[in-house]
């Protein structure tokens, strides 16, 4: 019986691998969609976002069933319920980079402003944080996890950078520029909640691999 459950905890890793991937394609592609104002690319994030819905309902429906069916303790319970968490943060990062795709469309026909190295860069850390925090749950690997939870700091800073850059330098000098600052303004704060999300992963991952609770307790990463 216990070999049984084994693989099919194997199998629910896959399924987050999956999930992990699927949305960290949908953070790069629309990130990419936005330096390009690729309308057909940003559309096809928000095409395929009815995927990562569907496999987060396929991957919380196995994780009740293994608890209803094993009844597993300690390890393995905590186990089970990161990955419902990690699922529920994982469809939510997909969604905000839907939110990245429509911000996208809203530029698409418009004159652009000066490339914002700022936000490319953000979208590199969002898609390494979540990258990173599903390996560290794959391997179990806590060090990788709090890393993933100090790169949050970074994100922070650069929001703030394109804020700067974007008030300062284009709504306080001209107003016209608004209807094409606030979308990017909007791009920073969903990559922000990306970067948020991932961060939270890995702290819940933490939480089941050492039994510590750090959200909230930066000191005892």
């Amino acid at each position: 019986m216990h070999r049984h459950f084994d693989e099919e905890l194997k199998d629910l890793n896959e399924l987050l691998l999956r999930m992990g991937a699927m949305a960290e394609e949908a953070i790069i592609r629309s990130v990419e969609a936005l330096k390009a104002l690729d309308a057909l690319a940003a559309k096809a994030v928000i095409d395929k976002d009815a995927g990562v819905d569907k496999l987060e309902l396929e991957i919380d429906e196995k994780c009740i069933d293994l608890i209803a069916r094993h009844q597993p303790m300690a390890g393995d319970l905590r186990f089970l319920t990161t990955a419902m968490k990690l699922n529920a943060e994982l469809e939510r990062i997909a969604d905000l980079s839907v939110d990245i795709a429509q911000r996208t469309l809203a530029l698409a026909d418009k004159p652009p402003l000066k490339p914002l190295e700022f936000i490319p860069r953000m979208g590199e850390i969002a898609g390494r944080m979540v990258r990173d925090a599903i390996n560290s749950f794959i391997n179990h690997d806590a060090e990788l996890a709090r890393k993933v939870v100090l790169a949050d700091n970074e994100a922070d800073i650069l929001k703030h950078q394109v804020y700067k850059v974007l008030v300062e330098d284009y709504i306080m000098k001209d107003g016209s520029s608004a209807d094409r600052a606030v979308p990017l303004l909007l791009v920073s704060r969903h990559l922000e909640r990306i970067c948020d999300h991932a961060a939270s992963m890995a702290e819940d991952i933490i939480y089941m691999i050492n039994a510590k609770v750090v959200r909230h307790h930066p000191e005892e990463l």
